[in-house]
């Protein structure tokens, strides 16, 4: 609450005539008992006075007290304004209002009959109301024809996932003012700085308050009026699950960019690695998941999320990676890349961001004692493509083995074996961080928790 409260105050008008308003509604009862304040909006007034706010008390049955505070709102310049409603649950049925014990129940059938009375007995009143007129300019968001320019990297070159994401979050807004960045004090981290020193009008810092930042942002993907995307580390979005999963309900085109992920993060430890990230989002009804492995994926992913409508979640890191795709290299939603196979694979190791480059070196190592692996990068973790983990499975005599930056529940082996559960023959073998990690340098913790190539060399001849 107080973040929320300071971040408002801090916020923005979009012109010099505007300012925030906001509705509390008091009416006293919670669902099992009477909340703490009840209906002293006085103190309610004075905590927002507090933080800079223009509080204004009303009684929230009585529409000219509503109407006169509204216009009072708009005279207010330069401060955010709070209209405190007082209210009463039930209002006019008698024995029912404002008690306790009627939360979430039907009216009382002995009581129907007074209230049919009572709005019987009331002026009959005509209404005539005008349909609402559609005043504001229509918004084209481009979906399906945001571009960014070509990357520009060299093969080999390593590059943090989280810089490239910048980098392309800044080209689509370039081309597209309607595309947004927010993120909770953590721009110089997820890299979303680019685009807040670049197109500052774009950008809104809404400080380390992640459920206030992701309700802001379902707010402004409402009617199709901007394309917001939402950076902060992987492990901190976890604070928001609830708006989350309440803008999937209401169908909200919002982009959730989460970085520092997992335990190659390193030194920061385990308060910030986010390892239940992917099932997070996984479990978000119609929500794509991409976790792009080298500079070049992550661009073209970023501009998969902004011409996707509905909710996006991208994971990048925070090692730089060696670049894999050559810069024209074409991406989808629902397409995973084989970067690694011959004519006489063995198993196939399937892996994502940092355990890519450890599939690849692990590869060669098994190349080098007379094992050939296929390697995909998964790309796309939801929708997954079923259709090349099977082919290529089929084609290295039905092994796979899954390497993950991740708890085993909800991960990228589980999405793996979900896909693959209804064929026959097919074995899966799964590495993933088994236990809450510690701090340490990266390639020591992935070593240290059994997902480094040696680990994945050692487990791809258990099979």
């Amino acid at each position: 609450m107080v973040r929320f409260l300071s971040v408002d105050q801090h916020l923005p008008a979009t012109t010099s005539s505007t300012t925030w308003w906001r509705a509390l509604n008091s009416n006293r009862l919670g669902q099992s008992q009477p909340t703490q304040l009840a209906h002293d909006l006085g103190a309610y007034a004075r905590r927002f006075e507090a933080f800079g706010w223009h509080a204004i008390q009303v009684d929230g049955h009585n529409v000219e007290q509503l109407l006169k505070a509204w216009a009072e709102a708009r005279q207010v310049k330069g401060q955010p304004v709070v209209v405190l409603a007082q209210t009463y649950k039930g209002r006019g049925i008698e024995g029912v209002e404002d008690l306790e014990g009627f939360h979430g129940k039907p009216v009382p059938v002995e009581k129907t009959e007074a209230i049919k009375a009572k709005l019987q007995s009331q002026t009959p009143l005509k209404w005539d109301i005008p349909k609402p007129a559609y005043d504001v300019p229509k918004i084209d968001l481009k979906i399906g024809e945001n571009k960014i320019t070509t990357p520009n990297y060299k093969l080999g070159e390593k590059v943090a996932t989280r810089a490239a994401y910048g980098t392309a979050l800044v080209k689509l807004a370039d081309q597209n003012p309607r595309i947004l960045g927010l993120d909770g004090d953590m721009r110089n981290s997820t890299f979303s700085e680019q685009l807040w020193k670049k197109s500052p009008t774009q950008y809104v810092e809404c400080y380390i308050a992640e459920q206030q930042m992701v309700g802001a942002a379902i707010g402004l993907s409402c009617r199709d009026r901007s394309i917001p995307f939402v950076s902060t580390f992987a492990a901190f979005l976890t604070r928001a699950a609830d708006q989350i999963r309440m803008g999937a309900v209401c169908f909200a085109n919002v982009k959730f960019v989460g970085s520092h992920c997992g335990i190659s993060i390193g030194e920061d430890g385990p308060s910030q690695m986010a390892l239940e990230d992917l099932a997070l989002f996984r479990a978000v009804p119609n929500s794509v998941v991409l976790y792009p492995s080298d500079a070049v994926s992550t661009e073209y992913a970023t501009e998969l999320a902004a011409n996707h409508r509905g909710i996006v979640f991208i994971r990048t890191g925070r090692p730089a990676l060696p670049v894999v795709y050559e810069n024209n290299e074409k991406f989808a939603i629902g397409q995973s890349k084989v970067v690694k196979k011959s004519g006489s694979d063995k198993l196939v190791i399937v892996a994502g961001g940092v355990t890519l480059n450890e599939a690849l070196k692990a590869a060669e190592q098994l190349e080098k004692e007379g094992v050939n692996a296929a390697v995909i990068d998964i790309f796309s973790v939801q929708p997954i493509d079923r259709q090349t983990l099977l082919e290529t499975a089929q084609k290295s005599e039905g092994k796979v083995l899954t390497v993950e930056d991740h708890y085993q529940p909800g991960g990228i082996g589980e999405a793996v074996a979900a896909a693959l559960s209804d064929v026959p023959n097919i074995v899966i073998r799964r590495l993933n961080v088994k236990e809450v990690p510690r701090s340490g340098a990266p390639d020591a913790l992935l070593d240290r928790y059994g997902i480094s190539a040696k680990h994945i060399v050692a487990e791809a001849k258990k099979f």
